[in-house]
């Protein structure tokens, strides 16, 4: 009998986390742990349900402690993208979905490497270890994203803050993360009004302006909108970014070899995505009784995809699967973005900015190590950093 609770946060951060997920791949690939609870633990199983809407929906919940599923989410206001079924969930994303295509950010690198060539200027002494992730991991992503949604600098301060309440609140009780939920609503509501009087070329005022069935998209289904793209647009980053540092350090020859010929970084980001997966779960919900990897599983069945499972599952990516190698080459694609319909819709956007970090790091600080342990998020979704000491001296 497997002994876990993945409803819990004990359990993503736990010393065995790993050789639980090898455990369930081998033994319950699908697995009920509740009456209507079930892990989905192998990679092909994974893509299964995420590419199939019409046996698995999104609508029900996506998240292990997702508040729609009491009904609480709908009380709130419009639903994200994340919780959207077809055809809504294309007409929707259709929205922005041209920002974010490989050629359009492209476009953005020059101003991208500028941002974080700015951010890298701003580190204190580094004499001595700093918090890479108060100095570097967040401010980066974040200052990429406000730009994007055309927030100028000097608002930017309580970003994190309020980015990491949202993060939180599911695993959390409301009271603890409720007060910078709200301030952070007042603040893009106020944001967007403005931007309505003067729109920019910032997607604030893009969706602003957009319509859906030759409708406007009410305040509601914006500010939906702009709380995921700000929570997704700096959140997962971030922890790719910290994860990444992580795995470079404790792997100094690998890291060597890219600052040597940093023409390997553009694969390392992919195996830093694969290794770290920065969003460790979603979910979906059963529509009709029906199979997943030859196992029943029920109508109204929630089912958790442990997405960092299935990008350790060695009949996806080898018998090497359980190792970082930055010269792997990722074939067939990694979960780190998810699959199917909800692909992430930043997965470009996020590409740009490792790829563009590790350049940097690797020029300025080629030989930094870990200064002490990191501190993990407790979380259901994100495999967080919420603090990492380095010496970036080395």
């Amino acid at each position: 009998m497997i002994d876990f609770d993945p409803t819990t946060t004990e359990f993503y951060g736990g010393p065995d986390y790993y050789d639980v997920l090898a455990t369930l791949r081998d033994e319950a690939p699908v697995h009920r742990v509740a009456d209507d609870l079930v892990t989905v633990a192998r990679y092909e199983d994974i893509r299964e349900v995420s590419r199939d809407p019409g046996r698995f929906r999104s609508g029900g919940g996506a998240l292990v402690h997702d508040p729609i599923r009491s009904g609480a989410f709908r009380e709130g206001g419009a639903p994200s993208i994340l919780f959207l079924d077809p055809p809504e969930h294309a007409r929707h994303r259709g929205l922005v979905s041209r920002s974010f295509t490989p050629r359009a950010v492209g476009g953005m690198e020059a101003r991208v490497r500028e941002l974080c060539r700015v951010v890298f200027d701003r580190l204190p002494d580094t004499s001595e270890p700093i918090d890479v992730v108060d100095h570097l991991t967040a401010p980066y992503p974040l200052t990429v994203i406000a730009e994007l949604l055309g927030i100028p600098d000097g608002d930017r301060g309580d970003f994190r803050r309020w980015s990491d309440a949202t993060i939180e609140s599911t695993d959390r009780p409301p009271e603890d993360t409720m007060a910078a939920i709200m301030e952070m609503h007042a603040f893009l509501t106020a944001h967007l009004e403005a931007k309505q009087a003067d729109p920019g070329d910032d997607l604030v005022s893009l969706l602003g302006q957009a319509e859906i069935d030759g409708r406007g998209l009410d305040p509601g289904e914006v500010f939906s909108w702009l709380l995921t793209l700000l929570v997704a647009g700096n959140e997962t980053t971030r922890t790719l970014l910290s994860g990444g540092m992580v795995a470079l350090a404790e792997h100094p020859d690998q890291r060597a070899a890219l600052a040597a010929d940093p023409s390997g970084i553009p694969a390392a980001v992919e195996e830093c995505l694969r290794w770290v997966t920065p969003i460790q779960t979603f979910c979906r919900t059963v529509n009709a009784d029906t199979t997943v990897g030859g196992v029943p599983v029920r109508t109204d069945d929630y089912l958790i995809m442990l997405y960092a499972s299935g990008n350790r599952d060695t009949a996806a990516f080898g018998p090497t699967a359980g190792s970082f190698d930055v010269t792997r080459a990722v074939n067939p694609a990694h979960l780190a973005f998810g699959f199917g319909e909800h692909l992430c819709l930043g997965a470009a956007l996020a590409r740009l900015e490792a790829r563009v970090f590790l350049e940097m790091l690797l020029v300025r600080f080629p030989d930094y190590e870990l200064a002490g342990e990191p501190e993990r998020t407790p979380s259901t979704l994100v495999a967080g950093i919420h603090s990492l000491p380095v010496a970036l001296q080395g």
